[in-house]
């Protein structure tokens, strides 16, 4: 066998979304043995971009963007669009119901799934950047703790201004209830790399030093939209009420089928899904057969830069202007882009609307206007249409002043700019927030005033319109509740702010006066809030979803403005201390004190069971100098996979038990709480816990040194089980305060063999409740002294950093060697930074190379050969060093067949020698040769 440098042909046809340029890159290499990143800026300098793309996914986890596969899916077959995804991590931090793969492992197999399944919606470049997928949580503060602002921005930056996407998708930014805090921090990359990408002043070394260009997104959306309307049936596109009128929803059927498949775009969606089988994917069910039983996928518009037709409900709807022209639309390249001088608005106020034109799309523009379109409320101050003429490549700027009239709103306005040029017409808009001359907030939680913080530094606060503000307290509590009252007006305001409480609450005092309010000033005060019946739901159980509504009243000069908002009513108990307790899975004649049963049987996602025989739990607690004690009582009726000891993680995946404990009852996120994950039964008949997502996340042993686990099962005539656990004061992150601890005690039921869990219940139970220690149940822990040398401040976490690295992945390997973007979107290497001496060589079942470092660096070199490594080897090299490397090459298990063409991110037919190479400065290079 030999290198095949001639017959590229076969092995590099390739059709779209792969740029023809691909084959190009690979030939270059094998022909004149540069490395790809000087090849790569020649090409940026020729305007021949291999990593060009249409649309762009920006999310957090492989699956993020598997929702939207059927959308993405039938515009890339309808018009030949290239689409990428970026992913933030490779998911190292998630379960894993394929195998026993964990943390960088996992992550490479996981990149795998990803770039297999968004292969069926023809997405072909999948760009990872190596941050770490450390642990579930809904803290985007946390997240960007681990991960890194500056570094996490600048590799989002580098592979829009590389890639040139005109489309961003991306998640919901907003901590909303549930929502996890990789998701959120991956939409705001993705907001903030909307505007940093165009402005050269940000990250200006990849402009000055790495020949990159600003680039302008013309649009950027999340999938997602809060409203009502039809969702079954075509009609879907069309008929969508969004919760806040202002919100720019656009909805795109998945009962289209495929001129390819024949199959509907929502079945294609689905197989893509089941492609994810670490996630317990696998066993999704088929989607309705029939179309008008299938649904749209949603969007919801950040940001737009480009004009568009009016009241277009089509299913391409939100590719106008960035992809499509409309039938009497602007011409693509058209820019239109509206922004306001001021968000918040106040009655009287004057402010500007700015619009930027940009002439990219056609000839010149002779007779242009811009008009302004305003809705009641507002009034213009400011000639409201101004003539636009601008040459092809200029651009301008028009700004119309702007008021209130007397029917003006404390509510939303869109405002719109309408541009007509040859006979055609386009209209762009931007958002302003009708406000009082004083307005009353519920104090938010930490991680929500950090995103509020965000939106007013980014200048989108239109995106922070769907969290409901609320507070938790436990049964029969007393709290003290802060409202920040605001003067936005430019005068000095007296006001009156009161609470309209609901039923079972009462606060000592129901309104204040705030007087002398300066201009801009916020002052707060507070109320003292009760829960006075004793006897109302808890949890999701109670008021609406889980949320007592209430409302915040304030009241300037006559008029009142209403704030809603939200109590969550948590459940509590008396812990009291334990007698001789003695952990062998049985709770004896009292060892519990008075401690009554802990309902455990609340569900807080998943399915509902069918009968308490089912699913269903109690619990009990107690306490003495050393430790907490915990007895669990499960009562269940069919076990599911019984994991070996040594795969005792990530525990809802089967039947077991999780216990939160949150010493101070102050967390704002779990890195400061204790959460241990509890099997009964492993496959070596003995229970095992281990702690997640934590203070300190790892087996028991290392973890939690003298913690004790005791359980009672019987397998043969299974029923349930029982589970005891002692957990010592000690290992928990910080002292108790035995008058606020907060703990939570879930149940994970699996019925399955297939490592899939099904229903969760716990005590205090909303979704995503695992992750906020705020709606966790209150203990009081009576007669309880903590050791003084306990510390009151939590121990520093110690966050999981196991992170799968581009360096060791074929397929990231491949990829970079194709399009040019460097290993996770990092800075590439000089191009001499490694060299191949002559040509790699196959004999005798090797493959050689030699390789030659002009920096000193790490070569990792792989065979990659019908979508798996046959052989590998990592080579550490010395500035000038040159050195041998031979790797085992066996039979290729597959031949390349002319109708099996390949793409980019597809797990390519054939062989293949992969190198990349590291320098001590983190910079890298990617090679790519095609094997015979």
């Amino acid at each position: 066998m030999k290198i095949d440098e001639t017959n590229l042909r076969g092995e590099w046809k390739l059709k779209k979304p792969f740029s023809k340029l691909a084959a190009v890159v690979v030939l270059a290499l094998l022909c004149s043995l540069l490395p790809l990143t000087a090849f790569a800026q020649e090409n940026a300098d020729s305007h021949k971009n291999a990593a060009k793309l249409d649309m762009l996914f920006i999310g957090a986890h492989p699956d993020d963007e598997a929702g939207g596969l059927s959308t993405y899916g039938q515009w890339i077959e309808q018009y030949g669009y290239k689409m990428g995804v970026l992913t933030i991590t490779r998911g190292e931090g998630g379960g894993n119901a394929a195998g026993p793969e964990e943390g960088a492992d996992l992550g490479i197999l996981r990149e795998g799934e990803e770039r297999a399944a968004v292969s069926l919606a023809g997405i072909g470049q999948v760009f990872n950047l190596d941050k770490v997928d450390f642990y579930y949580n809904v803290s985007a503060p946390l997240t960007e703790q681990v991960w890194g602002h500056e570094s996490t921005l600048e590799k989002v930056v580098r592979t829009v201004r590389m890639t040139q996407p005109e489309i961003i998708f991306t998640m919901n930014p907003s901590p909303t209830p549930g929502n996890h805090g990789h998701h959120q921090y991956a939409a705001r990359m993705a907001v903030e790399a909307f505007y940093a990408a165009a402005d050269p002043n940000v990250f200006p070394d990849q402009i000055k030093k790495e020949g990159l260009k600003p680039w302008k997104v013309k649009k950027i959306v999340y999938r997602g939209a809060a409203g009502t309307g039809s969702n079954v049936g075509q009609a879907c596109e069309a008929v969508f009420t969004p919760t806040e009128p202002t919100d720019k929803v656009y909805g795109v059927w998945g009962g289209r089928t495929s001129a390819k498949s024949g199959k509907t775009w929502a079945q294609i969606e689905r197989n893509a899904q089941k492609l994810y089988v670490s996630q317990g994917w696998a066993v999704f069910g088929d989607v309705p057969t029939d179309p008008n039983q299938l649904g749209c996928d949603r969007f919801t518009e950040f940001d737009s830069r480009v004009p568009i037709t009016k009241d277009n409900t089509s299913s391409t709807a939100l590719l106008e202007g960035a992809l499509l022209t409309g039938t009497q639309g602007m011409p693509l390249g058209t820019e239109l882009h509206v922004t306001t001088s001021d968000y918040n608005i106040t009655p009287g106020e004057t402010f500007k609307i700015t619009a930027e034109i940009v002439n990219n799309g056609g000839p010149a523009m002779t007779d242009g206007v811009a008009t302004l379109e305003l809705p009641d409320g507002l009034v213009a101050k400011s000639e409201v249409s101004v003539p636009v003429k601008l040459a092809k490549g200029q651009s301008t700027k028009v700004t119309f002043d702007v008021g209130t009239s007397d029917s003006f709103a404390a509510k939303r306005y869109r405002v719109n700019v309408k541009l007509t040029a040859g006979g055609k017409t386009g209209w762009s808009s931007s958002i302003v927030e009708g406000v009082s001359e004083v307005t009353s907030a519920l104090q938010p939680l930490p991680h929500v005033k950090q995103f509020q913080d965000w939106t007013e530094t980014h200048h989108v606060q239109h995106l922070a319109n769907l969290i409901k503000p609320v507070f938790s307290i436990g049964v029969g509590e007393t709290k003290t509740v802060t409202v920040n009252v605001k003067n936005n007006s430019s005068s000095v305001q007296n006001s009156e702010v009161s609470l309209q409480l609901p039923t079972g609450f009462a606060a000592e005092q129901s309104s204040m006066a705030v007087n002398g309010l300066q201009p801009g000033e916020v002052k707060a005060v507070t109320f003292t809030v009760k829960n006075t019946d004793t006897t109302l739901k808890t949890s999701n159980q109670g008021g609406k979803g889980g949320d007592y509504d209430f409302s915040i009243t304030t009241t300037t000069g006559g008029k009142s403005v209403v704030q809603n908002a939200a109590i969550n009513l948590v459940p509590v108990t008396e812990i009291g201390a334990a007698v001789s307790p003695v952990v062998d899975g049985e709770a004896h004649d009292g060892e519990y004190g008075h401690s009554h049963d802990l309902d455990l049987s609340r569900v807080w996602e998943g399915e509902t069971p069918t009968s308490a025989a089912d699913a269903s739990g109690t619990a009990r607690v107690s306490f003495d100098d050393e430790a907490l004690y915990f007895y669990v009582k499960v009562v269940d009726d069919k076990l599911g996979t019984v994991l070996p000891a040594s795969d005792a993680k990530r525990h809802w995946r089967t039947d077991s038990v999780e216990i939160t404990i949150d010493p101070r009852g102050d967390s704002e996120n779990t890195s400061t709480t204790f959460k241990v994950g509890i099997f009964p039964t492993t496959v070596e008949g003995k229970p095992a816990a281990y702690r997640d997502a934590d203070n300190y996340q790892g087996p028991i042993d290392v973890t939690a040194p003298g913690m004790e686990i005791a359980s009672k099962i019987d397998p043969a005539n299974y029923n349930g089980y029982t589970i005891e656990a002692k957990i010592p004061f000690s290992v928990l992150p910080s002292a108790v305060d035995p008058a606020k601890m907060a703990f939570n005690i879930f149940i994970y039921d699996s019925d399955t063999t297939d490592k899939t869990g099904q229903t969760r219940l716990g005590w205090s139970t909303w979704g995503g409740v695992q992750g906020d220690p705020y709606r966790w149940g209150h203990g009081y822990l009576t007669g309880y002294t903590p050791d003084p040398s306990l510390p009151t401040t939590p121990k520093t976490p110690i966050i999981p950093l196991d992170v799968a690295h581009s360096t060791l992945s074929p397929q990231s390997i491949l990829q970079s060697a194709m399009n040019g973007v460097p290993l996770a979107s990092g800075v590439a290497a000089d191009k001499n930074s490694l060299n191949i001496e002559g040509k790699p060589t196959v004999k005798d079942g090797k493959v050689s190379v030699k390789l030659k470092a002009g920096q000193k660096g790490t070569a990792n070199l792989f065979v990659w050969s019908s979508g798996k490594i046959q052989d590998k080897k990592s080579v550490s090299l010395a500035s000038k060093q040159v050195v041998q490397v031979s790797l085992n090459f066996p039979a290729a298990e597959e031949a390349y067949h002319e109708d099996h063409e390949p793409s980019v991110g597809q797990q390519l037919v054939g062989s293949y020698l992969l190198i990349s190479y590291e320098t001590a400065d983190g910079k890298t290079l990617s090679f790519a040769y095609p094997l015979e």
